[in-house]
């Protein structure tokens, strides 16, 4: 089993790209299932219905976010209703929408796609995602039908400490720890000693050129000025930043063999 984790998809380029480029993708490298970070879809900013369902319609099985998700505010009523567009755990309890989905495809085993939200250098009101993963955890394994399911983390956070230390701490627990938020691709994909794969992060889908995907005139005139300002997404070139999972099937959980890098312009 082969499961592709795309970075950050950003505006129309990156949704763009999905279209033109990941069903190729799909074919050549034999994937099995596909995870894509949403939350900058929509003009940078958030996702809507309609990019939602345009990434969806190019290949993607499940949409993870983060800090970003209620940037659009339709974002509120279609999670409730598309299951397969998550939210991170750690959200207080109440907020719309769900932090995990479970995949079951013919000829693979469950995959449980989860979402996590950092705390380190971004805003407040997360809960804890260590005991938010635990609590998820416990669920799964009261779960039968799950005792053999892979188990794919969504880390959506900055600081490269908090991100390792979760992988540390749920290694051998989980499948996988596919960091995402900062759209800059890591050199330090690896598994760790009981097994779980990991990078700090995957990197981005969308323009190549810009500052983290948006035109850098604003970002610029931000820092130097510190004065409040719109961005607007880039143009030119494009690249899809991506991570493959390949899987091993033994006795219980399925095994991450090999993850590898993808960076296709």
């Amino acid at each position: 089993m082969k499961i592709l984790i795309i970075g950050d998809v950003v505006g129309r380029p990156g949704r763009h790209l999905l279209r033109d480029e990941l069903p190729s993708i799909r074919a050549e490298g034999d994937i099995d299932l596909v995870v894509a970070n949403g939350e900058n879809a929509a003009g940078g900013a958030g996702i809507t219905a309609r990019t939602a369902e345009e990434i969806f319609s190019s290949g993607v099985d499940v949409i993870t976010s983060g800090n970003h998700i209620w940037d659009q505010k339709e974002a509120i009523k279609y999670i409730a209703e598309q299951p397969r567009l998550l939210r991170p755990i750690n959200y207080p309890e109440g907020t719309p929408g769900c932090g995990f989905y479970v995949i079951e495809e013919a000829g693979c085993p469950p995959v449980v796609v989860v979402n996590v939200h950092g705390r380190v250098f971004i805003e407040t009101g997360f809960s804890c995602p260590f005991l938010s993963m635990e609590r998820l955890l416990a669920e799964i394994q009261r779960e039968k039908s799950l005792d053999q399911a892979a188990i794919v983390v969504d880390f959506h956070g900055e600081a490269t400490s908090e991100k390792q230390a979760f992988a540390r701490h749920f290694d051998g627990q989980v499948s996988a720890v596919i960091g995402t938020h900062t759209h800059v691709q890591t050199a330090d994909a690896r598994l760790l000693p009981r097994g779980t794969a990991y990078v700090t992060d995957v990197g981005m889908t969308g323009p190549s050129e810009g500052i983290l995907g948006v035109k850098p005139g604003p970002v610029i005139r931000r820092f130097r000025t510190q004065m409040p300002t719109r961005f607007q997404v880039a143009g030119g070139p494009r690249m899809i930043n991506a991570a493959v999972l390949d899987f091993i099937f033994d006795e219980g959980r399925p095994q991450v063999r090999h993850i590898s890098m993808m960076n296709r312009s």
